[in-house]
């Protein structure tokens, strides 16, 4: 049977004061679904490595879907510290639930939307906000990730038409998703982004099986063999690297505010067993070791909500930079993971049962880690910039 979900999310600097009435509004109507419609069955799909799909209605619904979108597509037309603030919740609940969000609106409504032509987004974006349409991103390859310049996937001029091969791997929502935005080389080399839909002959969407991680997340492959895909599917206004990598930057912010929620929800239930666990007469939390895990806990996450706020701050007046937002992925996602690994210790062996979420969060954490963007990459991202050399060659 499930557990009510008693979260209460940690303010130790009183970071609400920062937040406006809608933020605060918006946070509290996402964290109500979650508590209503996630949290009770998520143990269950998790356990069962299988996606809710009944879900994607109601992530809609709250706005998770590309919610920076402009209104006129469909979108929510949100700032940026709204979009963090759902990532948050989402990750607090799984992080697989807000890697389907986050692909969405990040990896697929934002490319269409910066890079695609009017006709394109009229016809995508308002299907993709709804959810009618569900999307996937294709820019990893078995032999290319965290240098996708070498990528191979190529398209190749046939007149009306080009002609798209190649794979990728490691992609969220592949399984189900009614369009894939995929990044290729032409005949030039260069890169370029086209709108793969379902239903053109020669693409197919194998299913990743046997992961230990984001096990509630629907993970495949994307195979291109010989796809016809109109000319018309080209997203027009960008090519080379800094198509996709725009995309990532959109993305890696939302996983900055995502896995801190993460780790929130490993913090408070920590600090509620240990108040509530007993040995040798006495709550656990009066020992000082546990003290010490949980004083190091709560100052970590601080300022990490610190770190994303004002990166959010910077995002609305368009002057976060790249590396900013590599920083900021690296460090919540390590806060997190650290925090899950402490928490799990705490609960001794409880900490290993479906009863608790700290495994789950855990394990999903370790792709977090090293999806769109390493732990190590974004380390060296972040020694470029502070250097002016470049350790990737």
């Amino acid at each position: 049977m499930a557990k009510t979900d008693l979260y209460e999310a940690p303010d130790y600097y009183l970071l609400d004061e920062l937040l406006t009435d809608e933020h605060k509004l918006i946070r509290s109507s996402v964290r109500d679904w979650v508590k209503k419609e996630l949290s009770p069955i998520i143990e269950d799909y998790a356990q069962k490595a299988e996606f809710p799909s009944q879900l994607l209605k109601g992530l809609a619904e709250i706005g998770a879907f590309g919610p920076t979108i402009p209104v006129e597509y469909g979108g929510a037309g949100l700032d940026y510290m709204s979009y963090g603030i759902i990532m948050q919740e989402l990750e607090r609940g799984d992080s697989g639930i807000r890697s389907t969000a986050s692909v969405q609106g990040s990896l697929v409504m934002y490319p269409i939307y910066a890079y695609g032509s009017e006709e394109q987004r009229k016809k995508y974006l308002p299907k993709l906000a709804t959810g009618e349409l569900m999307g996937c991103f294709g820019l990893t390859e078995p032999d290319h990730g965290s240098n996708p310049g070498g990528m191979t996937t190529n398209i190749k001029d046939a007149g009306d038409h080009y002609i798209l091969n190649g794979a990728k791997m490691w992609i969220s929502n592949s399984p189900f998703a009614d369009i894939a935005v995929v990044w290729a080389k032409d005949e030039e080399g260069k890169i370029r982004g086209l709108i793969v839909e379902r239903g053109m002959e020669g693409f197919t969407t194998p299913t990743t099986h046997n992961k230990w991680s984001l096990r509630a997340s629907a993970t495949g492959e994307l195979v291109f063999d010989h796809v016809k895909v109109p000319k018309e599917n080209l997203l027009p206004n960008v090519a080379g690297i800094k198509g996709p990598l725009g995309c990532l930057n959109q993305a890696r912010y939302g996983i900055a505010w995502g896995a801190l929620g993460a780790a929130m929800d490993c913090y408070d239930t920590a600090l509620r067993y240990t108040k509530e666990r007993e040995q040798f007469g006495r709550p656990i939390a009066g020992f000082q070791l546990q003290q010490k895990k949980l004083a190091e806990m709560i100052t970590e996450i601080t300022k990490g909500q610190l770190l994303v706020w004002r990166l959010g701050t910077l995002k609305n007046e368009n002057r976060a930079t790249p590396a900013q937002i590599s920083m900021a992925k690296r460090n919540s996602v390590e806060t997190a993971i650290t925090i899950a690994r402490e928490a799990r210790q705490m609960l001794g062996g409880m900490g290993i049962t479906g009863e608790y979420p700290i495994m789950r969060h855990m394990m999903n954490l370790e792709s977090v880690i090293t999806y769109e963007g390493t732990h190590d990459i974004h380390l060296l991202i972040t020694g470029m910039d502070i250097t002016g050399l470049d350790a990737f060659k």
